[in-house]
């Protein structure tokens, strides 16, 4: 059984018992972690149930992990001819979040 959620402005696919990597939450580790903003729920017997745009009761119940800091990106401009080069690196703040059950 699997379901896909919108958290962050992103679409997740999210399974119970998986580890998922979200954007920075306001909460601390150990707090539950809840949302029911389920675009997509597989129930057991091989059913797919799609919402429009949510799935109507479905909610994704979990605990915060860690926070912690995603790989870094290398953000490189460069202009030809004119010796414009400009290299920065960001790393993006990310919130594990273990599932623990999905209700449809």
């Amino acid at each position: 059984m699997f379901a896909i959620i919108q958290a962050g402005g992103r679409q997740v696919k999210v399974q119970a018992g998986e580890t998922v990597r979200l954007d920075r939450l306001q909460a601390e580790p150990g707090s539950a972690y809840e949302n029911d903003q389920v675009l997509a729920v597989s129930k057991e017997d091989g059913a797919f149930v799609v919402g429009t745009p949510t799935v109507e009761g479905a909610r994704v119940t979990g605990t915060v992990v860690d926070h912690r800091k995603d790989k870094k990106i290398i953000v490189f401009k460069r202009k030809r001819r004119k010796g414009y080069r400009k290299k920065q690196g960001h790393r993006q703040q990310r919130t594990l979040v273990k599932i623990e059950s999905i209700s449809a």
